[in-house]
C-alpha cells in the first residue's frame, strides 16, 4: 500500500510539473509536496522490507507508464505504438528484476 501511495504521489507531482511549466506557477507547490510525500512513502516501503531494486523498479516503471498514458489524454501528447512497446519492455524488465530477487 505504501508503494501504491508513492507511485500516485510521484505521478501527481510529475503531471503537476507539466502543468506548472505550461500554465500557472501555483502547480509548483503540488510538485514539491508530491515528490516529498512520494519519497516518504517509498522509504516506508523499503522500511517494511521490500528490496530497493524491486521497489524502485515498480515505482519508476509504473510512473512512466501512467504518465505516458495520462499525458496523452490530459496534455494531448503523443503515445505511439513504439512508445507502447517501450512501456511493455519496461514492465517486462521490472517483472524480471522482481522474479530474480526471490531466487
Amino acid at each position: 500500500m505504501f508503494l501504491v501511495c508513492a507511485i500516485l504521489c510521484e505521478v501527481a507531482a510529475t503531471m503537476s510539473l507539466r502543468a506548472a511549466v505550461t500554465g500557472t506557477r501555483r502547480w509548483y507547490a503540488i510538485v514539491v509536496i508530491g515528490y516529498l510525500v512520494s519519497f516518504v512513502f517509498l522509504s516506508l516501503t523499503l522500511a517494511h522490507g521490500m528490496p530497493l531494486g524491486v521497489a524502485y523498479g515498480i515505482w519508476s516503471a509504473t510512473g512512466v507508464a501512467l504518465i505516458a498514458v495520462l499525458s496523452k489524454f490530459i496534455f494531448r501528447e503523443p503515445l505511439t505504438l513504439m512508445m507502447g512497446a517501450g512501456i511493455a519492455l519496461i514492465i517486462g524488465g521490472v517483472l524480471l528484476v522482481e522474479t530474480g530477487s526471490t531466487h
